[in-house]
């Protein structure tokens, strides 16, 4: 029965795990209501310059787009001087991409919600079961995160070995269309948002899913530690 009692609690720690991630992104990509990151980014990768905007332009268009990535907005449209002439900063392929993304993350909210439902359903299945979830939870939280950077490390081998057909790939799978490749000539969008922003904002998620994870892991080590000394003094 401890058996299952371990590997249920391993369980619903990568449930955990992985709604961890999704807040991550979520926090990265979101959590500074004024967008100081992206205004730096574009500073760093001359954006402005490449798009003939003033900062101010380019952090309204940005802001218009965040809103609708999130459901705040309906219609992918922001009319603004852009190369010297007043358009739309989106073009048609930028709108049908982008409805694709917002689907898409929307989508991975509605996961980290599911996956925080069945963490709470399995601690209330151990409770069920009578597991001594003091002693088990601290061992389980890092049994689950072992087997969720096993997985991550085999997705890194496996786009390291190639990482433009798995990028593909990953592409073909979430998307139901090409609309993803951008010319640069012509899409004002892959302008603003160019190969270094998105390394670097990985790098962002990375760094705030990394740092939850060892302040949860500190936690999680502390609790163990005190619950080994409370054992002991009682033997003694």
């Amino acid at each position: 029965m401890k058996k299952a009692h371990k590997i249920i609690a391993a369980a619903a720690m990568l449930f955990l795990i992985t709604a961890i991630l999704i807040t991550s992104f979520q926090f990265a990509a979101y959590g500074d209501p004024d967008y100081k990151f992206y205004e730096k980014e574009y500073a760093r990768y001359n954006v402005t310059e490449d798009l003939g905007m003033e900062m101010p332009e380019v952090m309204a268009v940005t802001k218009h787009m965040m809103a609708y990535l999130i459901g705040e907005e309906e219609e992918l449209s922001v009319i603004t001087d852009v190369d010297g002439e007043r358009q739309d900063f989106f073009n048609e392929q930028d709108r049908a991409h982008m409805a694709d993304v917002k689907n898409l993350f929307l989508g991975g909210l509605k996961v980290r919600t599911v996956c925080l439902v069945v963490f709470l359903l399995l601690l209330l299945l151990l409770a069920v079961m009578k597991a001594d979830l003091k002693r088990l939870i601290p061992g389980a939280y890092f049994a689950g995160l072992g087997l969720f950077l096993i997985i991550v490390l085999l997705l890194g081998l496996l786009f390291a070995s190639d990482f433009t057909k798995y990028f593909t790939i990953f592409h073909e799978i979430f998307f139901t269309n090409d609309l993803w490749l951008f010319d640069p000539a012509t899409d004002y969008m892959i302008r603003m948002l160019p190969e270094g922003f998105f390394s670097d904002m990985t790098l962002r998620i990375g760094l705030v899913f990394v740092g939850s994870l060892a302040v949860i892991g500190l936690l999680m080590g502390i609790w163990r530690f005190a619950i080994s000394k409370r054992a002991e003094n009682k033997n003694k």
